[in-house]
């Protein structure tokens, strides 16, 4: 395979550092305003998004955009911080649901200025219009085509 004729190879590894050094970044941001982490607000978001503000444990997972990895201690460290409560689902009791307190909702809120801003300083500021939306439409198109590979 010419690498120079197929850009694939260098876009992939590029996708992965820039999401980490933009993670990164908004982390040290948020850090720097004595905010939780970017994982805290991505839970908060999730479940501000959804009826009822409530989830089942594998929607969450499912909804989460920055890390699914050790949810079940995330979202444990929410309930301690009384952000999120986890209730014994009532369609399956072996499952749960988290769902997201009055409290959970206003950090979310408190935090979504100071993550808006440091969206914008260290993605938006870097792509014209017309690269964001190709970037969007590229970027939809590989989320449909997991999600169908997941039906199959």
């Amino acid at each position: 395979m010419n690498v120079k004729a197929d850009p694939v190879p260098a876009a992939w590894p590029l996708l992965l550092r820039a999401r980490a050094e933009m993670v990164d970044a908004i982390e040290r941001t948020l850090a720097g305003h004595r905010l939780p982490p970017l994982a805290w607000y991505d839970v908060l978001w999730a479940l501000e998004q959804a009826p009822g503000r409530t989830l089942r444990m594998g929607m969450l997972a499912e909804a989460l955009v920055v890390s699914r990895s050790h949810l079940s201690h995330l979202v444990a460290r929410l309930e301690a911080a009384k952000l999120v409560a986890r209730r014994k689902s009532a369609d399956d009791r072996r499952g749960a649901v988290a769902l997201l307190t009055d409290r959970g909702a206003a950090l979310r809120l408190s935090m979504w200025p100071v993550y808006r801003e440091a969206v914008a300083a260290e993605f938006a500021r870097h792509l014209r219009p017309a690269d964001a939306r190709g970037l969007a439409a590229s970027l939809r198109r590989l989320l449909v085509s997991r999600r169908r590979a997941k039906v199959c």
